[in-house]
């Protein structure tokens, strides 16, 4: 198969292309404009790198055409730089999807796997969430990602290219770095605690997560994509299991033998405060998935962590 996976030097997209190097049967294309993403992070995988930008449809159109399916994960997944530049996230996020879209659709109804996100849920407290309840968006990310799933589905009902949108769930593991300004929560306490800094915790550390390990993920996708395998709503990617921050800290302390120093900082603006799957309809849809625990998938995110 030809695969092409926009923002695929990202943290998930290189774990990805892993994952579907297995295959020699598969060809795989990295589509980036490397603005949030590490070219190193490719090194040594068998991929194919296109240095281009979602918000180019000249460019899109080009690198989709013979394409067995697309990966879409190009994004800037940060509710606070939607909070700061709402405008710039809303086109790369949005738009960025829909010439995705268009460019799958003028290939030939190219099948398309889409990042959306648990964020559209908000602060329902209605826990697990489910696809069936409403969007309650409270940060302009999450109306991005609302907007982008609701853009694929409504392409798949029209013109009826073949669609897949998973709703992520605070997905961690290998390669994922704590350099930006808005670091995912794992690497940024990870990365504090191996170095012996002091852990960061906006808020009151109750708020919790659906953490999900990046492999169980990937396998996810892959497995989507190689069974092409389309659905008129949105799916939850994440499997049930909640935690908060408070007790995430305590799991990290026991797998490094040590204790470590915390600091409380205001809550983030447009930040929830919980969320969790409850996992029926991907169960359903992929009944061979095993995820990895948190865990052990933390252990894992350690071990690589400490040999780089």
């Amino acid at each position: 198969m030809r695969i092409v996976i926009t923002g695929g030097a990202g943290f998930i997209g290189t774990n990805l292309s892993r994952v579907l190097s297995r295959s020699g049967d598969n060809e795989i294309i990295v589509f980036d404009d490397f603005s949030g993403s590490d070219r190193a992070r490719l090194s040594g995988l068998p991929v194919t790198v296109i240095e281009g930008t979602v918000l180019d449809r000249v460019a899109l159109d080009e690198v989709v055409a013979g394409a067995d399916a697309v990966v879409h994960l190009a994004a800037i997944a940060s509710v606070q730089e939607s909070v700061q530049n709402p405008l710039h996230v809303h086109e790369v996020n949005v738009t960025g999807t829909l010439n995705v879209l268009e460019a799958a659709r003028h290939g030939g109804g190219v099948h398309v796997v889409l990042a959306s996100s648990s964020s559209v849920y908000g602060g329902d407290p209605r826990l697990p969430t489910r696809e069936s309840m409403l969007p309650r968006t409270e940060s302009p990310y999450a109306v991005t990602k609302l907007a982008a799933e609701s853009y694929a589905l409504t392409w798949q009902r029209v013109y009826g290219l073949p669609v897949l949108a998973f709703r992520f769930f605070n997905v961690f593991g290998p390669l994922q770095h704590a350099a930006s300004s808005y670091p995912a929560v794992v690497p940024a306490f990870l990365e504090a605690a191996v170095a012996g800094r002091t852990l960061l915790v906006h808020g009151t550390g109750e708020q919790s997560r659906d953490f999900t390990f990046v492999d169980s993920v990937c396998e996810t996708i892959a497995d989507a994509v190689l069974r092409r395998v389309s659905f008129d709503s949105p799916v939850d990617l994440g499997f049930g299991v909640r935690t908060s921050l408070l007790e995430l800290i305590t799991m990290i302390e026991g797998a490094l033998g040590q204790t470590v120093d915390v600091e409380f900082t205001p809550a983030r603006v447009g930040d929830v405060l919980h969320s969790q799957a409850e996992g029926a309809l991907l169960a359903q849809l992929f009944p061979e998935l095993r995820p990895v625990s948190l865990a052990e998938g933390l252990a894992t995110t350690i071990a690589w962590m400490r040999s780089r």
